[in-house]
């Protein structure tokens, strides 16, 4: 079935970061299936974190669908988008509802996104994980995959105003990489015990 939304909006995405002369650095998305269902876990520091998981899974040529709080599909622009997208909506008073939609998704052959922390991490650290993920993978008999974003941040985040402005370089979720060129942002798909060695908790940058 065409995406007639998703692709669109992906390309005026990349046409407004190159505006902004924004490096992103994409590692280990081989990890990421080119057919089949896979749930595809990450950290969230950024209300933009959605953007640039998804844009980890498109060497792939992958689209993923994200669980995402009800309210953003009531919005009058981000809902129809959303809906387009084919995303999943959150209720989280019932939340069994969501649940069932993304294990149809996964069963249907479709990547599902999901920050298990539920929320954005004000610390920049990583919260505790809900078990959504871990249960749907496991039910859906498709492969857990976690990955983890640094820079995001520096965009919009919570309790701040969004950001244009071009900073030093930013911290790489993967200790083997560096970047040192106007804004940065990063997107890893590595194991969960590579995100919880080079999780930005022993780094102070903000």
């Amino acid at each position: 079935m065409a995406e007639l939304v998703y692709r669109p909006v992906i390309g005026a995405a990349l046409t407004f970061f190159k505006a902004l002369d924004l490096k992103i650095d994409t590692q280990g998305s081989e990890h990421i299936p080119k057919t089949g269902g896979a749930v595809l876990v990450s950290n969230h520091i950024s209300y933009l974190d959605f953007i640039f998981t998804g844009l980890a899974a498109l060497p792939q040529k992958r689209l993923v669908r994200f669980m995402a709080k009800e309210s953003v599909f009531r919005h009058k622009v981000s809902g129809p988008l959303m809906r387009g997208m084919k995303h999943i909506p959150v209720d989280r008073k019932q939340g069994e509802h969501a649940y069932a939609h993304a294990l149809t998704s996964l069963r249907s052959g479709e990547v599902v996104g999901v920050f298990p922390e539920a929320t954005i991490s004000e610390s920049f650290t990583l919260k505790s994980f809900k078990s959504g993920a871990a249960r749907l993978a496991q039910e859906a008999g498709v492969p857990l995959i976690p990955m983890a974003l640094w820079g995001t941040q520096r965009l919009w985040t919570k309790g701040r105003r969004p950001s244009a402005c071009r900073s030093g370089g930013g911290y790489l979720a993967s200790s083997s990489f560096s970047a040192r060129r106007n804004a940065s942002t990063s997107s890893s798909v590595v194991s969960k015990e590579h995100i919880q060695r080079t999780s930005p908790a022993a780094s102070s940058q903000k």
